[in-house]
């Protein structure tokens, strides 16, 4: 057999460019490569190298990033049945089924288009995220990270990604030096990628705000968040003709105590928008418990208090003026509101 031998009477018109390119040794012989010949075909200086065990790349040359990526991903998806790997469906026949594997970490930021991230074929190590009762070991540019629940993985060119935050956690955890971490936590926010609730949540699942380099990034992170929020908040109320409130203010009873502050504040309705920029942490519960008492005062005296999310203002802004625009027309229908004193903020 030489590298121009077709490999089986059974063709691969069935796999696309790179899933001929890279195989496992069980599919070879599921078309009819005998082991002896797989062997013979990876001998030092032959057509094929085994590029991870159980892998091979069938060309001499170097690993594309894009080969590299799938022979990781062959290296460790569990097979559906013994010595059966996943092969493609019928209503996706270019790409194959990898169960109970993704790319994370570094590759998967590169994968959603970070620009903080290096390109592919310089990463020393490929993460790839498997459930924690998988047998498997990390070997070659190949590490294993195992996890108790696996995300919902992202398809990026036909390859299960992690999610953006789950990938920068497992990113992170590698990470010692302070300004890469900040870089890849702000270009997450900034590029709209995630919210910062959801990378803080993912970072203390995995336990990494007990590091000063994270809780600084973090920090930051919170305040670039907030910012971008407000930022979306302005222009929700230009873009979408709501009246212009009065901004980032301070409400107190006449003479009496401090009733908390407001992001929008339109004093002739009596009604108020706060951002929800909470970051998950240790002492959520006792934050939203402040968040909730200072809603029921302020409802109690007649005022209506919206509360948006970075989130919501991100993929529904049409949406989330139509809230505010439906409290403000119902204010002409609700009693009038206790006098309070609107002071900036």
């Amino acid at each position: 057999m030489t590298h121009n031998t077709p490999l089986s009477p059974r063709p691969l018109r069935h796999l696309s460019d790179v899933h001929r390119r890279v195989l496992t040794t069980a599919q070879l012989r599921s078309h009819g490569v005998a082991a002896t010949d797989i062997a013979e075909q990876c001998r030092p200086g032959g057509p094929w190298q085994l590029l991870l065990p159980g892998v091979v790349l069938l060309h001499p040359g170097p690993p594309t990033s894009e080969e590299r990526l799938h022979a990781a991903l062959l290296f460790t998806a569990r097979e559906p049945a013994p010595g059966v790997p996943a092969q493609p469906t019928p209503d996706s026949p270019h790409r194959p089924v990898y169960t109970d594997a993704m790319i994370t970490g570094l590759a998967a930021l590169t994968l959603h288009g970070f620009s903080a991230t290096p390109p592919l074929l310089s990463l020393d190590h490929v993460d790839v995220l498997v459930p924690r009762m998988r047998r498997l070991r990390s070997t070659s540019y190949v590490r294993v990270l195992r996890t108790p629940a696996l995300p919902t993985p992202v398809q990026v060119t036909g390859v299960p990604v992690a999610p953006v935050p789950r990938a920068l956690a497992d990113a992170v955890a590698d990470l010692t030096d302070a300004e890469a971490v900040r870089r890849l936590l702000t270009e997450a926010v900034r590029g709209g990628h995630c919210d910062p609730a959801a990378v803080v949540r993912e970072l203390t699942q995995a336990k990494l705000l007990s590091r000063p380099h994270v809780v600084d990034a973090v920090d930051s992170l919170v305040a670039e968040g907030r910012a971008i929020a407000e930022d979306r908040l302005y222009r929700m109320v230009h873009e979408y003709g709501l009246p212009d409130p009065v901004w980032n203010v301070d409400l107190r009873l006449p003479g009496g105590p401090h009733l908390g502050g407001l992001d929008a504040y339109w004093p002739e309705q009596a009604v108020a928008v706060e951002l929800d920029t909470r970051a998950p942490r240790q002492d959520d519960d006792a934050l939203w418990s402040e968040y909730t008492r200072k809603r029921e005062h302020l409802e109690r005296l007649g005022i209506t208090v919206v509360y948006l999310t970075p989130k919501k203002l991100r993929n529904a802004m049409e949406q989330q003026a139509a809230v505010v625009r439906t409290a403000l027309m119902a204010a002409g229908d609700r009693d009038p509101a206790a006098y309070v004193v609107v002071l900036p903020r």
